[in-house]
């Protein structure tokens, strides 16, 4: 045989071998759909609105399903006994991150958070986010901030209705921004005063462009076939140059913000923030991270906590929108407990166990990241008969655990009264047994949100002051005729990574001029007391 004919005999072998294995669902790997060879399940990924499909899958194959994305095998979860067994239970192993080439070195070089492999660059700096975020910092510097803000979101309302969708979104900016100065472990130390304020817009914007190009399905798969990146990117919907827009939004806005608490720090000296904190620990060389980790570990702990907070509260108005007789229960028990001289507050969270229950209600139906950030196995497992291999992705799909009409009846409902009678937080149900998990916003494992405490509480008393306050109706069109509202996944809500209700109709006014005054007297208050404290800087 010649050396050509043997080389021919080499590659045809080998495109053999290809087509027969690279993309097939191997021997007791969880069952899924149908795969084509090379490609595997490829082709079945919408590359929008991915969490429905996943839904159906999981409604078809069961609680544990697998996907083939070419050489890769995904694994989906749908099962809180899984997610406690393998994501809780074996942490050590499954809190890695998958590779990835647009979010890890295109656009953040590594140093995102939320991407960052398990190692001890991620340990450190979940270290320092631990002592920001813990349980007993929330109550004790954070829930006066908390409380203020909130107020002016319940004036921001009254004054300005039309701009629901906007008003959230400075509540949950402003409280990351200034839980500082006069708040000891803040982030930036810097307030969002009101919706001008530029950086809530770019931070925005950011959110919306980084949470199309990350979500599942939407961005070639180059991490599974790498000569994707030497093809023309205008065949694959200009993957490169969306990427590499995000990545100059995202380093240009979270280098700005640390440039800003370094020049401040310069004329004005430390506010005892989060990231005064880390420059102080960078500059005594007790922490490790470069400039570069250091401004996006910031940047990440703003994304976080500005956008699904913010998610939250738009979709709970949409919600109380088309299903009135929620706001109408929440109200008749809020003012069974508070008057109209005040508004209520964290310390009436016992009393007003409905208030609660729309709050756990609101992240089971409009989960803000339908299917999370991928984990990835660190090695081989086995589950219920089924092999898991090491370097699988693994996605709690907590869209399709929260709308399992099995646990959850008429699951398309806004209904809290699934959750009147449980008393526990978020994170006490996260850590507790499978069966009584109230949801999965948060995530689970190791990677479980650091802000939880914060955002539970955050949402609570946002909820609590705006059904104490306000009446809030659907919409009304040009013939003053009541507009049907619309909460329907595809028409009413954003595809992406992070899932937001579009623009809706809504009609908003104060419950009375009582509350009106009140809400105005507390604001004049906050101003005075909270506040004006960051009068000298207000927003950069």
């Amino acid at each position: 045989m010649t050396i050509a004919a043997a080389l021919g005999l080499c590659i045809a072998l080998l495109i053999v071998y290809l087509l027969v294995t690279v993309g097939r669902r191997g021997s007791k790997l969880p069952p899924g759909p149908p795969t084509l060879p090379i490609i595997g399940n490829l082709h079945q990924i919408p590359t929008s609105f991915t969490h429905l499909k996943i839904a159906e899958w999981a409604k078809q194959y069961g609680d544990i399903f697998s996907l083939k994305l070419g050489p890769a095998t995904a694994v989906v979860l749908t099962s809180p006994r899984l997610v406690k067994t393998l994501v809780d239970k074996k942490s050590n192993i499954y809190s890695h991150r998958p590779t990835s080439y647009i979010g890890y070195d295109v656009i953040s070089q590594g140093d995102h958070l939320l991407l960052m492999q398990y190692s001890d660059k991620w340990r450190e700096c979940r270290k320092l986010v631990h002592q920001f975020f813990m349980e007993s910092v929330v109550v004790k510097n954070h829930l006066a901030l908390v409380d203020a803000e909130a107020v002016q979101m319940v004036r921001d309302f009254i004054e300005e209705p039309a701009s629901h969708m906007r008003h959230p979104k400075r509540f949950s900016n402003s409280i990351i921004m200034s839980l500082g100065k006069f708040f000891p472990w803040a982030l930036f130390g810097t307030r969002t005063p009101d919706l001008s304020a530029s950086h809530m817009k770019r931070l925005y914007d950011l959110m919306k462009d980084w949470s199309g190009v990350l979500e599942f399905g939407n961005a070639p798969p180059v991490d599974v076939f790498p000569f994707i990146k030497y093809l023309p990117e205008r065949l694959f919907g200009n993957w490169r140059a969306r990427a590499h827009g995000v990545s100059k939004q995202m380093n240009g806005l979270h280098e700005e913000w640390l440039n800003n608490v370094v020049e401040r720090r310069k004329s004005q000296g430390s506010r005892n923030c989060f990231m005064d904190h880390a420059l102080d620990r960078k500059e005594s060389g007790k922490l490790s991270l470069d400039r570069h980790a250091l401004y996006f570990l910031g940047g990440t702990l703003m994304e976080g906590g500005s956008d699904t907070t913010a998610t939250a509260l738009i979709a709970f108005i949409h919600a109380v929108t088309k299903w009135p007789e929620v706001i109408n229960k929440a109200q008749s028990q809020i003012d069974s407990v508070v008057g109209e001289d005040r508004s209520p507050t964290w310390e009436d969270y016992a009393q007003l166990p409905y208030v609660a229950a729309c709050v756990k209600e609101t992240l089971r139906w409009r989960p803000a990241v339908p299917l999370g950030l991928p984990h990835v196995v660190g090695e081989d497992d086995t589950v219920d008969g089924m092999r898991i291999p090491k370097g699988s992705q693994i996605f709690i799909n907590a869209f399709g655990i929260q709308h399992d009409p099995s646990r959850f009846a008429d699951p398309d409902r806004f209904d809290p009264e699934r959750y009147v009678g449980v008393k526990q937080l978020a994170s006490e149900l996260a850590n507790g047994d499978w069966e009584n998990r109230d949801h999965y916003a948060y995530g689970a494992g190791r990677r479980l949100c650091p802000g939880i405490h914060l955002a539970e509480r955050s949402l609570f008393v946002a909820m609590a002051k705006l059904l104490w306050g306000l009446n809030i109706e659907p919409g009304v069109d040009a013939a003053n005729r009541v507009i049907d509202p619309d909460v329907s996944h595809e028409r009413a809500y954003t595809s992406g990574l992070l899932v937001c209700a579009r623009d809706y109709p809504c009609r908003i006014s104060p419950r009375s001029q009582a509350r009106k005054d009140t809400i105005m007297r507390e604001f004049d208050l906050a101003t005075a007391e909270v506040f004006a404290r960051y009068s000298d800087d207000g927003a950069w």
